[in-house]
């Protein structure tokens, strides 16, 4: 396999547990891509948006996809399971986010590496740190000392 790739996904619209499961299952069958690691799922507050409480999960994958058609994958997935983008921070079905690949730094019309909130982000950091709590994100510095920035937004750990 190529290299290393998280991805964060949410939703809260339907039944999203089941949809969050389904996402793994399909991001472990994209082609040189496995599963190797998946967070607990946390519930969290939409962020800058309406709507019903998320649930998030973090996976890592061991890859061989490049970073802009793993995230064509990440957006066919997305597809799969009904995602509309009617507005910016709408309520979804399904939201797959490309959070880090490898130590890539892309900027691109498509794409930006890392994530540009990550860092923001209780629901992206908190089960980011639960899989790898040493690793390191380019331009922002080590995933847990990233923790203390978030500490005020509210999330819970549903399972492990």
């Amino acid at each position: 396999m190529g290299g290393t790739a998280y991805v964060g996904l949410g939703a809260n619209l339907g039944d999203a547990a089941a949809a969050l499961d389904d996402a793994v299952l399909r991001l472990g069958a994209l082609p040189g891509t496995r599963v190797s690691g998946r967070s607990s799922t946390y519930r969290t507050a939409p962020v800058d948006a309406t709507g019903p409480d998320y649930l998030n999960a973090v996976v890592s994958l061991d890859t061989d996809l490049a970073p802009d058609a793993l995230l064509a994958a990440l957006h066919g997935i997305e597809q799969a399971h009904g995602r509309a983008r009617p507005y910016r921070n709408a309520p979804r079905t399904l939201d797959l986010d490309l959070l880090l690949h490898g130590d890539s730094r892309v900027e691109t019309a498509t794409l930006v590496l890392p994530h540009p909130r990550l860092h923001l982000r209780a629901f992206v950091l908190v089960p980011l740190a639960e899989l790898a709590p040493d690793l390191h994100v380019p331009g922002h510095g080590p995933v847990r000392a990233l923790l203390s920035h978030v500490a005020d937004q509210r999330i819970e750990r549903l399972s492990r």
